[in-house]
């Protein structure tokens, strides 16, 4: 390297910054977002930011497994390493060609997330992470490596060292520093080294081979056997305490044949596809399912409709009540509290906030169910995707040790969106209509999000719950995905890949596919990789509209019929028409659902439609019009056999009481046991007074085997709607983001403008003079300027005269002291008008607020 090219190297991260361009700074901090919360003033704050353990620890994170195994390479190399030293760690001495062709990429991640900084010829890992990542006896390097001699011997005496060059062949010398070094250049040497190995017994290749890929430590006793001392002897083994040896780095490199890890991994593993299907199946099976998930969230929350089970004291479902729900709704519990946690994410559930507080129904509830049925599974979908709380959780145990209950606290987990995005995107990138196998996503994740390391045990253990937690969250998006319709047969369905802005799939020539579970095709592993994630709401909104437009061509036009059978049910062959859906609900009971649903008409059935305020003509008249099939004779029976006792008895508040015009009906009250509890008493022929409330005097006499109806106070009938219960207004829970959210264009924009001005202000070379230090040296970096308001004032006026641009020191009105890069234009009544090159803009300063001036070097640009 010329002496020209030397002095233009950077000699830090913050000068590595400086020569970088708005794009590449850009990319920084799109990749850390960490950094620009706050803006850092200038490109050193930057560099310092950059180099904090937590941001390092994040950045680290976020590595893929070649990226991580390239920087941990470098934490084992030299201090700075050249390109050559670090390919000869990754790819080893024989040269592995996938290395070769990746690492440039690797390193390219590296410098663009400011981890490593330098030319090719002076590679650097900044420091935190070399911390981080280098061997030692706590924290154990993930390469297995060891520490070096230089630093194993440290603290050995003299004499010991002395001993060790003599036994492998290596004359003395006059100080320990260049004796260790005469050792670390044999052991570097592979030619001398193979030799020293080879005249050693097999017991001792032994222990070497087993301490070769780590961990590098081993136990000897006071009295080594033979083999052990015939290491020791020659250095081959080093002791760093009392019982404990390790192997030095420079031998196991060796051995490794210049490997840093064991199994380098350049190439992500491939997404595999376990059985493929034609498209149009793939979409109609999705369709077929996010049908079956808008009807299971209407079945859900029309059981919740006149109030749902109660919130518990720490929040969330009772283990009892999600029983009953996923009894409700036919499902297993794990499922039920998906479609529970589902609803509550859309913003369509949550408590009413009373002192009984129970779930029930939003009003967005009924603003959803009005919208068409593709623009509600969009809703749906769209809040799935985003949403951090994880209904797999529930059931688990959290750091306490409590159970975690559905619609409880500590169900967020931030890396959900991002698991189920990226598991969406894999999916999408596999051919059209093929379906993965499970374990070659994991096995991708992993690659993508390695374990991290080395930390501290306990840091470890962590780690290790939080990558056993991205598997389990990518499992259940392929479950979770499959019930909501965005996959289907275990595919990426047309919606799905629209709702993650994935581009439209090619579609080749026509070619036969093969149709089934066993049989794997081939995978073009490098294809094209799907658009990121929409990261603004315009965007989102966009990719939700996409997947609505593409998802309602495949639903089926609603019916406006069912059939009537002699049975007392009716089947309806298919999605029902809104009103249908509604009047049906509540005049019959849904006995099974399907490709056809079954409704089951019963007394409590037409009470209950009775109730909402029916009469019996209407509910002939309605049935005559909306089924294909004649009204059957039992089902008219049973309506007129209801209608004629409905309301005969009135419940009203006394506590409560039971009026009624027969009083023979009243006698056989009286005279029935099972009315004891409700404390009856006759006031009048047709009046009975009770002690218990009316809707528990109602609920009494119904499982009787009468139909009463409530009364108001005027003593009119009252009508008791379906859906009467809903919460006041609630907002869908705000998901809990990972770390700093990714700065948009703008915000970008403005961060660089603002830091590149910064710096502006803190690097221009300054004049020494009247704003030099207290003791007539240059003001300290960083500090600003001192001048008295005389000498302020006449410089700035001498400024406007000569046109230069002055340094200056400026406190703004909230007390914010700022460096600036001014060019005066004029100046009157106590203000400065000047062009501010750290804002590009022309602005006004008080002359009071400005602390000093100074005026900028020649060579200043």
């Amino acid at each position: 390297m010329s002496t020209e090219e030397k002095s233009a190297a950077p000699r830090s991260l913050a000068e590595a910054l400086r020569v970088r361009d708005d794009v590449s700074l850009a990319a920084l901090l799109r990749s850390r977002p960490d950094l620009v919360t706050p803006v850092p003033t200038d490109l050193t704050q930057l560099a310092t930011r950059a180099g904090t353990r937590a941001s390092v620890v994040r950045a680290l994170e976020r590595l893929d497994r070649f990226a991580l195994q390239t920087a941990q390479a470098l934490a084992v190399a030299a201090d700075p390493a050249p390109y050559a030293e670090l390919l000869g760690l990754m790819a080893g001495d024989e040269g592995d060609p996938a290395v070769t062709a990746a690492l440039p990429r690797a390193v390219a991640l590296l410098r663009e997330q400011a981890l490593v900084w330098g030319a090719d010829d002076r590679l650097r890992l900044v420091r935190t992470a070399r911390e981080l990542l280098a061997p030692s006896p706590q924290h154990p390097s993930p390469t297995g490596l060891g520490p070096t001699v230089r630093e194993a011997t440290a603290g050995m005496s003299p004499g010991r060292i002395q001993e060790i060059l003599a036994a492998v062949g290596l004359a003395s010398t006059h100080d320990s520093v260049s004796a260790v070094s005469a050792l670390g250049e044999l052991f570097a040497d592979r030619t001398r080294t193979a030799a020293l190995l080879a005249a050693l017994p097999g017991e001792s290749r032994e222990v070497l081979d087993r301490l070769v890929w780590g961990p590098p430590y081993g136990q000897v006793t006071h009295d080594p056997a033979p083999h052990l001392r015939a290491l020791l002897d020659r250095g081959l083994l080093l002791p760093t305490a009392p019982g404990t040896v390790v192997l030095p780095r420079e031998v196991a490199l060796h051995l490794r044949a210049g490997r840093a890890h064991r199994t380098p991994e350049p190439v992500p593993p491939p997404v595999e596809a376990a059985a493929t299907h034609r498209p149009q199946v793939v979409d109609a099976t999705a369709a077929g399912q996010a049908l079956a998930a808008l009807a299971t969230v209407e079945e859900l929350l029309k059981e919740w409709d006149e109030g749902g089970p109660t919130v518990l004291r720490a929040g969330g479902l009772s283990v009892r009540d999600l029983k009953r729900t996923a009894v409700a709704l036919d499902v297993p519990e794990p499922v039920a509290a998906f479609w529970v946690e589902l609803a509550y994410a859309a913003g369509l559930v949550a408590s009413d906030g009373e002192a009984d507080e129970r779930y029930a129904a939003t009003p967005a509830y009924d603003e959803w169910r009005e919208l068409p049925p593709a623009e509600r599974w969009a809703r749906l979908a769209e809040s799935w995707l985003t949403a951090t709380r994880t209904s797999g959780l529930v059931g688990g145990r959290d750091a306490k040790d409590r159970t975690l209950s559905a619609l409880g606290p500590n169900l967020d987990r931030s890396a959900a969106p991002e698991v189920r995005h990226r598991v969406l995107a894999l999916l999408a990138g596999l051919p059209e209509g093929a379906a993965p196998d499970a374990e070659s996503v994991l096995a991708r994740l992993r690659w993508e999000r390695p374990l991290r390391g080395p930390q501290r045990e306990q840091r470890e253990q962590r780690e290790q719950r939080e990558d056993d937690l991205r598997s389990r969250l990518a499992r259940w998006t392929l479950s979770e995905a499959e019930l909501l319709g965005v996959t289907g047969r275990g595919a990426l369905a047309a919606p799905g890949r629209a709702l993650i802005g994935a581009p439209e799939p090619a579609h080749p020539a026509a070619q036969p596919e093969p149709e089934g579970p066993g049989d794997k095709l081939p995978v073009h592993h490098h294809r094209t990789p799907p658009a990121p994630a929409p990261a603004t709401p315009a965007e989102r909104a966009a990719a939700t509209a996409a997947a609505a437009r593409l998802l309602a061509p495949l639903f089926p036009e609603p019916l406006d019929h069912v059939l009537l059978q002699a049975d007392l049910t009716a089947v309806a062959p298919g999605p029902l028409e809104r009103e249908l859906a509604d009047v049906l609900g509540v005049l019959a009971d849904v006995e099974s659902k399907g490709g056809a649903t079954v409704y089951r008409f019963t007394p409590g059935s037409v009470r209950r439609a009775l109730d909402a305020g029916r009469t019996a003509a209407d509910l002939h008249a309605f049935l005559a019009r909306h089924s294909r099939t004649p009204v059957p004779q039992p089902l008219a029976y049973l309506i007129d056999d209801v209608a004629r006792r409905h309301g005969r008895l009135r419940v009203g508040a006394a506590s409560a009481y039971v009026r009624c015009d027969d009083d023979a009906t009243l006698d056989e009250i009286l005279a029935d046991k099972r009315a004891a509890g409700l404390g009856l008493r006759r006031l009048a022929p047709t009046v009975l007074a009770a002690q218990t409330d009316p809707a528990a005097l109602l609920e009494g006499l119904r499982a009787m085997g009468f139909a009463p109806a409530a009364e108001s106070a005027a003593g009119d009938v009252l009508i008791a709607r379906a859906d009467a219960r809903r919460t006041p207004p609630r907002a869908a829970p705000e998901p809990v983001p990972d770390g700093p959210p990714v700065p948009d264009d703008t915000l970008l924009t403005a961060a660089i403008r603002a830091i590149r001005a910064g710096d502006l202000a803190s690097t221009a070379p300054r004049r020494p003079g009247h704003a030099d230090g207290a003791d007539g040296g240059p003001a300290a970096g960083g500090e600003l300027p001192r001048t008295s308001a005389a000498e302020t004032l006449a410089t700035v006026q001498a400024a406007v005269l000569t046109g230069e641009a002055l340094w200056i020191g400026y406190v703004n009105a909230e007390g914010a002291a700022s460096q600036r890069v001014i060019a005066p234009i004029r100046v009157e009544g106590g203000f400065v008008t000047a062009y501010d090159h750290t804002a590009d803009e022309v602005r006004t300063y008080p002359l009071h607020r400005i602390t000093g001036v100074a005026e900028l070097a020649d060579d200043a640009p």
